[in-house]
Formats: C-alpha cells, sequence, structure tokens
C-alpha cells in the first residue's frame, strides 16, 4: 500500500515500522520539543503533500498532535490504541514499533488519501552534482543553505536528494533559491 502524504513520527524505530508496513514518506519529531526547523519542514509537507500524524499514545505523542495541528490545521491523525502500541508487552514504553504490520496499515488506510504521483520533481542526482550540493568543499554549506531556505530540515546529501523528491520541488524552485547563494 502507498501512502501520498507525509507520514509525521516520533523516531527512526517508528519510521522503520512504518516503512515496513506501507510504502510512504516519513518525518522524524525526534521528541516532542518540535524545534522550528522541524515545524518549518512539516508546514512545507503539509503544503506540498498533506501530513498524516501517526505519534504514539502517550502524553509525548500528544503534545506532537497539538504543535502539528496548530502549525498545519489540515493535518490528518492515525490513532493506535494503548494495546495496538504494545501495552500488552512487558515493559515500560508505548510506541509505533510495536504495533503489528497490519494493525499499521489498517490505521494509515483508514485516513489516507488518494495516491498521486503529483510530488515527482524533475532533479536528478547528475544536476545535484553539477550544482556543487553533493561532492565537494562547499557542498555542505551550500546544502545547509538552501535547506533552510526551502524549509528542507536538516540534511545531508543523500537526504537533501531524498527531501527534493518528498516535496516535489522543481528544478526552477531550487535554481532561484541557488541564484541567490551565488
Amino acid at each position: 500500500m502507498k501512502i501520498n502524504e507525509i507520514i509525521i513520527v516520533e523516531g527512526k524505530s517508528d519510521t522503520e515500522k512504518v516503512k515496513r508496513a506501507v510504502e510512504a514518506d516519513t518525518i522524524e519529531t525526534n521528541g516532542s520539543a518540535l524545534d522550528p526547523m522541524t515545524q518549518n519542514t512539516i508546514v512545507r509537507a503539509a503544503n506540498a503533500r498533506g501530513v498524516i500524524v501517526f505519534t504514539d499514545p502517550d502524553f509525548n505523542g500528544e503534545r506532537i498532535r497539538k504543535i502539528v495541528t496548530q502549525i498545519a490545521p489540515n493535518a490528518k491523525h492515525a490513532f493506535l490504541t494503548k494495546d495496538e502500541a504494545g501495552a500488552q508487552i512487558k515493559h515500560h514504553s508505548l510506541g509505533i514499533e510495536y504495533a503489528t504490520i497490519e494493525i499499521i496499515q489498517k490505521t494509515l488506510q483508514q485516513v489516507a488519501g488518494e495516491t498521486s504521483d503529483a510530488h515527482i520533481s524533475d532533479i536528478t542526482r547528475k544536476d545535484l552534482l553539477n550544482w556543487g550540493l553533493i561532492n565537494g568543499s562547499k557542498a555542505a554549506s551550500r546544502r545547509t543553505y538552501l535547506a533552510e531556505r526551502l524549509n528542507l530540515g536538516y540534511v545531508n546529501g543523500k537526504q537533501f536528494m531524498k527531501r527534493i523528491q518528498m516535496f516535489g520541488i522543481q528544478r526552477k524552485e531550487l535554481l532561484e533559491v541557488l541564484a541567490e547563494l551565488e
């Protein structure tokens, strides 16, 4: 099953579990604080493809939901019960990573919209090489500038390409921002 919206999760374990269950892009909040860079990335995602908030059924998960709802009011929400998130397992935490693949698929399918390829970028890895954004002495600083201006969050070279594709950023937009840097 392919999910068009970008799924907001709390961490790497959640991303890994979601990607085992469905074909989807994720943004990790890395905790409930949601720094300004992550918030800007979520807003960009909401505007580009829509977002689904899929957090743990606990205090921090609810805190993230409230913040995302404030910055992206049209966000969709997928919920797991405490039992679905592993409450029956003898440990101290609950989480998406403890849910079964079937439960994750069912939960996301209930809120996901129609799949679409409208977000496909026309930028290639070769373009990024030619523009000095990967491999090169100034590539990291150039990427950082672009990532900040385009609200892509912190990215290395591989993540930069993934975010460009995730948000459907087109050559024209990237070149305009790149021209500001030059």
